[in-house]
Formats: structure tokens, sequence, C-alpha cells
């Protein structure tokens, strides 16, 4: 009787490989029933998007109408037209009352997917990374699309080959410059696109909502930490869960956790066990993290995007946990050096390590009187957050003068 014996690495190959099919077989699914729905809606398309639409803001998410209201306020303080395409049904933009600017569902998913590949228009501004890389393509009948950036940290963090295929970015400072042209120079088939430093909208909507609403303590009222960790088997709750959590009860802080979006959709398994053990915590899922950022005193979290929010807006400290990022399915993974936002961390926060549990309420005492930080913060936000307060206005100017620029051409 013959056995076939196979060793574990020529296993473990043949297992990848195995998986690697799957993946690109299911891709290819993917792709063949996105263009069959296109075919069946193309006469229903043919009416809708017959004539060019001029400048189109597209959003894949209600959670991104912090950045682009700015946008779409300064289009119509101008009197100058604009379409809102969102992806969310419960968008907010869509119960703004504007007379310039036009807001329409487009549907979710596929449906909307569908609908932005034969877009008509100009050009295109979005937030949507991985533009021409899966289901979203570029349009044969738009010929600029811009990306803005819904965070001041350098992009790195986006998914491999993100900004690829836009035009142009509307950057927040010059560390997002910084990446993009290394990125473009390690990739020589990236074509070399327009960067124009604008700021943030976001950024410049929460820091006048913060000065118009200081927060007075009451005495003797207890400080609030707020943890808002990100996603993935990296993050906070992921890596240390249940003995975080009961090292924070711990202490004498007021305790407010706020789960990334993504980790109330993927991760149930995680998230509703903790939720059920530790039910006498307040739980955040606010879609506008103004208030509980307002509320806070400081906050711990890992690499989500909310650091530079909290940090620079409403320049207080925070305190980072010890966790590895994996870098291997982003643009991150083409650099030699370490990301620049866990550069950062270290000038405006503490670290925090698993074996300093015991000691949390230490950790959080020491930063919330720490003049390091405040100085590391002042440093920060001139790199990363540029022309604070006029992000809106650059912005249109940009899209106005690039619509002339090419219509004139």
């Amino acid at each position: 009787m013959t056995i076939l014996y196979i060793d574990p690495g020529t296993g473990s190959m043949l297992f990848s490989l195995f998986i690697g099919i799957a993946a690109t077989a299911a891709f290819a699914i993917r792709a063949v029933v996105l263009k069959l729905k296109m075919l069946v809606n193309r006469g229903r398309r043919a009416k809708i998007d017959n004539s060019n639409l001029g400048i189109v803001i597209y959003s894949d998410s209600k959670r991104y109408w912090n950045v682009f209201k700015p946008i779409c306020d300064e289009f119509e303080r101008r009197e100058k037209k604009a379409i809102y395409w969102t992806q969310s049904k419960d968008d907010p933009a869509l119960k703004e009352n504007y007379k310039y600017v036009k807001a329409a569902f487009i549907g979710e998913k596929n449906k909307g997917i569908a609908r932005m590949n034969f877009l008509n228009a100009d050009l295109c501004l979005s937030t949507t990374p991985e533009l021409d890389v899966l289901q979203w393509k570029r349009s044969k009948l738009c010929e600029c699309y811009v990306h803005v950036p819904h965070t001041v940290d350098d992009l790195s963090g986006y998914r491999m080959f993100g900004l690829d295929f836009y035009d142009a970015v509307l950057t927040t400072g010059r560390n997002q410059n910084n990446f993009i042209r290394k990125i473009e120079s390690l990739r020589p088939n990236t074509s070399k696109k327009e960067l124009c430093v604008v700021g943030s909208p976001n950024l410049d909507a929460m820091k006048e909502r913060a000065d118009k609403s200081v927060r007075e303590k009451k005495q003797n009222e207890k400080k609030t930490v707020l943890v808002a960790p990100s996603w993935g088997k990296s993050g906070i709750l992921s890596r240390y869960g249940e003995e975080f959590i009961s090292a924070l009860k711990k202490t004498k802080f007021n305790i407010i956790i706020r789960p990334h979006p993504q980790t109330v959709v993927s991760e149930q398994k995680i998230l509703k066990p903790l939720m059920e053990k530790f039910n006498d915590i307040e739980w955040n899922y606010d879609n506008d993290n103004f208030e509980v950022l307002n509320k806070a005193d400081v906050l711990i979290t890992d690499f989500s995007g909310i650091i530079f929010d909290f940090s620079l807006v409403f320049d207080k400290p925070l305190i980072y946990a010890d966790t590895h990022f994996d870098s291997g399915s982003y643009d991150a993974s083409w650099l030699k050096e370490q990301m620049w936002s866990l550069r950062t961390l270290p000038k405006i926060g503490f670290q925090l390590r698993q074996e300093d549990f015991e000691n949390l309420e230490s950790v959080i005492n020491n930063s919330l009187n720490s003049k390091k930080l405040s100085e590391g913060r002042d440093e920060i936000r001139a790199e990363c957050w540029e022309h604070a307060g006029e992000s809106a206005k650059r912005i249109v100017d940009y899209l106005i003068s690039k619509q002339k620029s090419l219509t004139e051409a």
C-alpha cells in the first residue's frame, strides 16, 4: 500500500495556493455579477447620466459628512452648483436645505458603485480610496478624480494602491505630500499626482464647534477617560479586551468606550461578550463623535485616526496602547521607515504596555499633567494641519479652478 506524504512546508504552500485561487475566483465572480447588473440597468442609466454633472462629490458613507459639509456649505455660500452623491440613504446631506448643492442617494453597495462607474462629470471629489483597484472604476466620462483625506495622518494606512489612480490629492499638510511622493518613487508605473495643501475641513469644523462649546467642569467632578480603539486583530479590544477594561474599572475615572464602526459590523464575537460583562460602563456609538470627544479629558487608543481629532482639536493628552500594526496589506509596507503616525505618537502621548495595566491610574494622571505632550501637540499640528480654518475655501477654490481648466482645454 502506497501512502502519499506531503511535508509540512509543501502542504502549507499548497494550502496558500488554494486560498489564493479561491480568492481570485471570488473576485472574478463578483466582477461578472456587477457587469451583468450594469448591462441590465444600461437603459435606465442612459436616462440618468446623459448630461454632464459638472462637479460631483461622492461619499460611500454618511460618516464622512463631517468632511463634506464644510465644502458643501462653501459651495452654497458662493452660490455655485455642485452634486453630492451618497451611498447612505440616511446621510445628513439629504436633509440639508441647499439651493445650489443637489444631494441624492445613489444606492447601497454595488448599485451605487455601478452608478459611479458611469459617472458623467468634469471632476469627482471623494474620500474613498482604492479607485480603479476593485469594483469602483474610473468612468470614461469623468476626466479628473480628486481625493480629499478624512484624516491628517500620512495616509500610509490606506490599503495598498489606495491613491494610485487618483489625479490629484488635496492634502492636509506636508506629511501627506512627503508620503505620496515616496510611494510614487517606489512604484515607477504610478503617475505623479497633483498635490495641493489645503488643510482639513473636518478638523476646521470641529475646532469651530469646540471653541463655541467650552465645557465647564463642576467642582469635584470625575475626569473622563475615553477608550476609542481601531478594529482588527491589533486593536485594543481584540488584543487585550477583558483584561484591559477590568484594569480601567479599578481607576477613579469615568469610563466611556467607543468601538470603531467596523468593530460593530465585523467583530460582534468580540464586542458582544465585553458589552454584556461590562454593562455598567458607557458604550458610545454616536455617528457624530464631537460630544464624546468634548466630554473626555484623556483618550486611550491604539492607531485609530481619532488620535489627531482629539489631540489637535481639543488639545488634550492621549495614551496609546502597545499594539502591533501589521502593515502587510497597506501602503506602509512599501516603506523602510516606521509609519509617520507611529513615529508621531511618542510626541503627543504616553505608551501603555500590558505590564502597566496595574498602574493605569498613575499613567492617566501623568498624561493629564504633562507639559511635554502639550509642546508635542503644537509641533505635530504645524506639520499635518496647515491652513487651519481655511480648508473649505481652499478646496472649493481648487475645484472651481480645476473645472475651468478642464472645460477650457
